[in-house]
């Protein structure tokens, strides 16, 4: 006969005595089981977010696309004319022109009526100086993608809403180191940690899917938290002053003009009448100036150039942009990405791909991948709590105990010293994750002593 199966439960709780494992196993549970639901949210949204592109084509593609491509394209100044006549009030505020033979150019208003952020956007057929249509768009996006973008953002709730995609990254992270660290020490060997376990059963095959699928998953689940903390509210906001403090924001274009008269002639300004063929003039500067593929013109104040940048955000990037004086058709200013310090790059090209526009088709499909395997995972890990349920008669219960208290008694010196320094430094870095984690604390501590003194 075999020897009786080793009861791993008891091996482990032997074997972690001085160890970070307690520790780890009940932060695991508890963050999984609370932070789950947002992460569900969070999920879906991107995961509806990222198929944005191909819905626009299909809600909006006899609107964002040219039926014809025969001829050659018109000048700026006729397209632009043809859409202020269809926006009474308007004032132009900036074109988009587009390498892609299929794609309208678009002409953008700041029309009464709207919020600040909001715009009219009118699509005119470059060959035919038609206009396609129009549609309120925000920041260039088109009014479904606007809305993917306010839910996976914030709910379509506002800066309130933001709170939920600002704790779901900051826990996100935590939870998938967490969640490797504990898998690697049970299986020993990374070999085994990266597949399945053949033939398991229960609980033991749930946890090894459970396992496994996260350790494929973990540098997918730290970049989108990453990328996701560096636009949130609180920890968005420390991330930016540490790029001032390191002088490594990416500078500002000068669009300053010297001497005096330029708001009074030469193309005019984004609050009244533009004239329309300084468009012309400023994109043959631009493109001189090597201002390749797609660009947008963006009409300056009285007194300031205008700004032409390029706004290619598929790798390998074209997000240059030069300051030209609408009067003289001269570049006053220039602005390279090359030039960007090391971390304003990064930063740039990470939100790029957590939005899916990097790298194409390819970064949609590893995005929707990653949001099912991040869904996979919650239902995993909440299958697991269910089967850990007790069954017997006198001891049944809907869910399984969650990792005992006290794990902090165990901690070795060498964790236990700096820990309280970190976590510190961690709360103040994201502090959506610093304050949850009090709370928590506070809220476990005291039913801790409730049921002590029951």
């Amino acid at each position: 006969m075999s020897a009786p199966p080793v009861d791993r439960a008891r091996a482990e709780e032997v074997s972690s005595r001085w160890s970070v494992v307690p520790l780890l196993k009940r932060l695991h549970f508890y963050a999984g089981v609370l932070v789950a639901p947002f992460l569900v949210v969070a999920a879906v949204s991107g995961l509806l977010y990222s198929l944005a592109p191909q819905i626009d084509d299909v809600l909006y593609g006899d609107v964002l696309e040219v039926s014809s491509t025969a001829g050659a394209p018109r000048s700026l100044a006729e397209q632009v004319a043809v859409a202020q006549a269809v926006v009474p009030g308007g004032s132009v505020t900036s074109v988009q022109v587009f390498d892609d033979p299929e794609q309208t150019t678009r002409v953008v208003f700041a029309a009464p009526g709207l919020a600040e952020e909001y715009s009219q956007t009118v699509y005119v057929d470059p060959y035919a100086a038609r206009v396609q249509g129009q549609l309120t768009t925000w920041f260039g996006s088109t009014p479904v993608t606007t809305w993917l973008d306010g839910l996976h953002r914030n709910l379509n709730l506002g800066e309130t809403g933001r709170l939920y995609s600002e704790l779901a990254a900051s826990w996100l992270w935590v939870i998938s180191l967490a969640g490797v660290v504990l898998w690697l020490v049970r299986q020993k060997r990374l070999r085994a940690a990266v597949r399945p376990e053949k033939g398991a059963r229960g609980v033991r095959r749930t946890r090894s899917w459970h396992g496994s699928l996260g350790i494929w998953t973990l540098v997918g689940a730290l970049f989108l938290s990453a990328t996701g903390l560096t636009w949130s509210t609180y920890a968005g906001e420390n991330f930016a002053a540490a790029l001032v403090a390191l002088n490594a924001k990416a500078p500002a274009l000068d669009t300053a003009l010297s001497g005096s008269g330029h708001g009074e002639h030469g193309g005019g300004t984004g609050q009244g009448q533009v004239d329309v063929a300084t468009f012309d003039r400023v994109l043959a500067t631009a493109r001189s100036a090597g201002l390749a593929g797609p660009v947008e013109i963006s009409v300056g104040e009285p007194g300031s150039a205008w700004t032409t940048a390029q706004v290619d955000n598929t790798w390998p990037v074209r997000l240059d942009k030069v300051a030209i004086d609408p009067a003289t058709a001269s570049v006053t200013a220039r602005a390279n990405f090359a030039d960007r310090p090391l971390l304003a790059k990064l930063s740039s090209l990470g939100i790029q791909a957590h939005m899916g526009r990097l790298f194409g088709i390819v970064n949609q499909i590893a995005l929707f991948l990653l949001a099912a395997a991040i869904l996979t995972l919650i239902v995993l890990g909440y299958r697991m709590w269910w089967q850990r349920r007790p069954t017997r008669a006198d001891r049944q219960r809907p869910m399984g105990a969650a990792p005992r208290r006290g794990a902090w008694r165990e901690l070795p010196l060498w964790f236990l010293v700096p820990a309280p320094l970190v976590l510190i430094a961690v709360g103040w870095a994201i502090p959506l994750l610093g304050v949850s984690l009090l709370a928590f604390l506070i809220l476990d501590g005291v039913i801790g002593l409730v049921r002590a003194r029951a």
